[in-house]
């Protein structure tokens, strides 16, 4: 399991014995989100001094920095095929990067304020992200090309989460709610509400039958 921080690290940890493996240093501010690429060999983390990073695993060695946000980083992602990494920032933008190169391949812009989350589909085709503009969009992987807008909470989207088949997508919001949305439509198929406070993160059950939510409430939701 890896960990980012306040204190400028990210740890490895041991998920049996839950001992401390590895402390990575070089993020000049916080850490506000990190995540494995598929195979479990690289870690990517995005920070508040505007730096994404990709770490060896095995070694703990920073082997990339990834330049080109002007603010905070608050949310990374790899996609499924571990050749890009998504990220997504107050500046206002998402940036898809090549792992291999080390070079950003699109600069998605068409939110009106910081992105909080980003997760790519299934298939690694499209790409979802939550805003502070009340908005979770879609996006083309391949093209950039924003494909469609879900509008219907009315606070910012905190997180955003695909179901294993990609056929659905979830956010979670600072607005007390759920909201479960059809991808190929763009339609909301649902909504959910039962916390006294925001939502703040959601992900689902790998077999796609249960989501899990966590909440300003202290409260952890299965559904």
């Amino acid at each position: 399991m890896a960990s980012g921080s306040e204190d400028k690290t990210i740890r490895l940890w041991d998920v049996q014995s839950g001992q401390c493996l590895k402390i990575l240093q070089g993020h000049g501010k916080w850490v506000m989100s990190v995540a494995f690429s598929l195979d479990g060999q690289t870690l990517v983390s995005g920070g508040f001094d505007n730096k994404v990073r990709l770490w060896d695993v095995q070694t703990g060695q920073n082997t990339k920095i990834l330049n080109g946000h002007q603010k905070r980083v608050y949310s990374v992602s790899f996609s499924p095929d571990g050749r890009l990494v998504a990220s997504g920032s107050e500046d206002k933008t998402i940036r898809v990067w090549d792992v291999q190169r080390g070079r950003c391949q699109h600069t998605l812009n068409g939110h009106e304020n910081t992105i909080w989350s980003v997760a790519f589909s299934p298939d690694g085709q499209s790409l979802a992200s939550g805003s502070e503009d009340q908005t979770v969009r879609l996006w083309d992987v391949q093209t950039g090309q924003n494909i469609k807008i879900l509008s219907g909470h009315n606070n910012w989207v905190w997180s955003v989460a695909y179901s294993p088949d990609g056929q659905t997508l979830v956010s979670g919001g600072f607005d007390q709610t759920l909201r479960f949305w059809s991808t190929q439509s763009g339609q909301s198929l649902k909504t959910v509400a039962g916390y006294t406070n925001w939502v703040w993160s959601v992900a689902f059950s790998p077999d796609g039958q249960t989501l899990v939510s966590g909440g300003l409430d202290q409260a952890v939701r299965l559904w």
